[in-house]
């Protein structure tokens, strides 16, 4: 599963999402996603001092154009060229100054390990793997946030699934912020919100109250 809420159809999980996969489904359609940043980002990172971050899972390029505006130098990371070629248009189109600033990288998150304290945000944003891959992907996240940084992941809360909400059906791969946090190394962090935050979403034409899982944890400074 993908970052950036859709507005149209739910999601379809193969077992494997490999770049194919994901390349096919940009190239079905002009845009997959709505161009508008992550809400979760917006409302967590907007009043952060801008540094180096790392947008991971970036898709059409949402999330790392609106940091790049406010002033982060981004990493974004994405499996498909696809994606990461609409990304890279969206960006020039908003001018160099915000082109600049982002550095756009393709890579398998189930493979790839970002290096390690090197951001001072790491945004995974929708980033849903079978529970294996997403606990390696979450400590390899942890691992790269610098001392004094932010880790924000947001992802959909299983009450969707129970509630109604058209998700694949899945439900394993969905988590709260405390199975999340549970995720975290044992000392050195402090959680600042781990909530279930209640929206809404549009999906084949009908709005649904969906639930986001946020985690935003802070790593504490050396």
């Amino acid at each position: 599963m993908h970052h950036e809420s859709t507005e149209s159809g739910a999601h379809s999980l193969p077992e494997e999402m490999g770049a194919d996969f994901w390349n096919e489904r940009y190239l079905t359609k002009d845009r997959i996603w709505s161009g508008r940043p992550n809400r979760q980002l917006v409302a967590e990172a907007a009043d952060l001092a801008p540094g180096r971050a790392l947008d991971v899972g970036s898709g059409e390029g949402a999330d790392s154009v609106w940091l790049a505006e406010r002033g982060w130098r981004v990493t974004a990371v994405d499996i498909s060229t696809v994606a990461l070629e609409r990304a890279g248009a969206h960006a020039r189109e908003r001018g160099d100054s915000v082109a600049d600033r982002i550095t756009w990288r393709q890579a398998d998150l189930t493979e790839w390990t970002p290096p390690e304290a090197s951001f001072d945000l790491v945004s995974a944003q929708f980033m849903h793997l079978r529970p294996e891959p997403m606990v390696r992907l979450v400590g390899a996240l942890a691992a790269a946030v610098a001392p004094g940084g932010h880790l924000l992941v947001v992802g959909h809360h299983p009450a969707d699934v129970e509630n109604g909400v058209p998700r694949p059906p899945h439900p394993e791969m969905f988590y709260t912020a405390d199975d999340l946090a549970a995720l975290l190394p044992g000392t050195g962090w402090t959680v600042v919100v781990g909530e279930a935050r209640a929206n809404s979403q549009t999906l084949d034409g009908r709005v649904y109250e969906v639930t986001d899982a946020v985690l935003r944890a802070r790593r504490d400074p050396s």
